[in-house]
């Protein structure tokens, strides 16, 4: 089970400031999906081949029911143009010509 020392070491390494409260209920809600957990690792999977899908569907047409599956969701790997370089500066809100500028992230 996740203790209160291993939420505030999670929210150090998130760089959140979190209050009593909001850590009282990290720690409720973390351990409530650890149990969660647990109860599945419970299920009898022996028979479940690896990596099954609940959903009936691939890139192809299903040739036993006669559905499409997930056959919208596919496209053909062309290549396509992209955009050019100086049209994708001219939109950043800040550039030096070659780089987009961004401010700086990393305080440590």
């Amino acid at each position: 089970m996740v203790t209160d020392k291993d939420v505030s070491y999670v929210a150090d390494l998130a760089h959140l400031e979190l209050t009593e409260d909001e850590r009282a209920r990290m720690l409720k809600d973390l351990n409530s999906i650890l149990g969660y957990i647990d109860r599945l690792n419970e299920l009898d999977t022996a028979n479940v081949a690896p990596m099954a899908q609940v959903a009936n569907g691939s890139a192809k047409a299903d040739e036993t029911s006669g559905t499409q599956g997930f056959a919208h969701a596919m496209r053909a790997d062309e290549p396509r143009p992209s955009l050019p370089h100086e049209e994708a500066l001219r939109n950043a809100p800040a550039s030096d010509g070659v780089f987009f500028k961004v401010p700086k992230v990393i305080e440590r």
